[in-house]
């Protein structure tokens, strides 16, 4: 009898998480789940890598460890020195908190999903938007939608396989509704992004985000499948690659410096 798929799930709100507990549950109809995961919330660490300091792991029960380190870290230490087995979906999340547009940069969760696609795993990042008020009895049922909705999707990207460098990130509403649309990255744009204060002694100190603003983004994009009450789901290339054609960046060419011409090694090609 073949081996239940393994997937590799972290996040960046720590081991201790809902968004974390509701989704390794929900996943565990699809294979089996091995949850590694930051000791404690790494929100907005993007895709940072603990280069200059040993990572701690403490066992948290079968298949599930804590690390001291970012999501980027759990999935590396997992993909080469944890895993019984390579992994057939590197999945992250719940997030608690939308990750639309640009917010994609900054992530742990996404970067987390993003780990496995360079590392030839597809990933699948997850968020929820926060109900208003965000307490743990409105927030619940959202999440266990939103991590059955996860479920079918890894499930289906187990079964047919989107390319190992691609991932998936997956944003529910704050609302109820069965509903999915395929998006595109939209923009993601903050209200008083740098609060200044001043502390007892009068020196300031600052506040880096704020509130973001809403109906941004058009048609087609995440933001505005979310706000219109819609899971939206958002493929991810590594690729960041402007859509330049070789001929339309002749423009910006250095003078004194010959371009390489196409069949030179390097050269860039026209884009499909």
């Amino acid at each position: 009898m073949s081996e239940r798929p393994l997937l590799l799930l972290t996040n960046d709100d720590g081991i201790d998480a809902l968004g974390l507990e509701v989704l390794a549950r929900a996943l565990a109809s699809v294979g089996e789940v091995m949850v590694a995961a930051p000791d404690r919330e790494r929100s907005a660490v993007g895709h940072s890598v603990s280069l200059s300091q040993p990572l701690r792991v403490e066992e948290r029960g079968p298949g599930r460890v804590a690390i001291s380190g970012t999501p980027v870290d759990a999935v590396l230490l997992s993909l080469f020195g944890l895993c019984p087995r390579p992994p057939s979906l590197v999945v992250s999340g719940i997030n608690h908190g939308p990750n639309l547009g640009t917010d994609v940069f900054y992530s742990g969760t996404v970067a987390g999903a993003l780990e496995g696609a360079i590392h030839d795993v597809p990933g699948l990042a997850v968020s929820q938007e926060l109900p208003t008020p965000a307490t743990a009895s409105a927030l619940r049922p959202l999440l266990e939608r939103t991590a059955r909705f996860a479920a079918e999707l890894a499930r289906a990207m187990i079964a047919d396989s989107p390319g190992p460098r691609v991932a998936f990130n997956v944003n529910g509403p704050a609302r109820e509704g069965e509903t999915f649309a395929w998006t595109r990255l939209g923009p993601r744009v903050y209200r008083e992004q740098v609060d200044r204060r001043l502390d007892l002694r009068g020196a300031p100190y600052y506040w880096i985000g704020g509130p973001p603003l809403r109906g941004v983004g058009g048609p087609g994009t995440d933001a505005h499948a979310v706000e219109a009450g819609l899971i939206s789901v958002t493929p991810l290339d590594l690729d960041l690659t402007a859509p330049f054609s070789g001929a339309e960046l002749g423009r910006w060419s250095p003078a004194g410096f010959r371009r390489a011409e196409r069949g030179e090694p390097a050269a860039l090609e026209a884009r499909p």
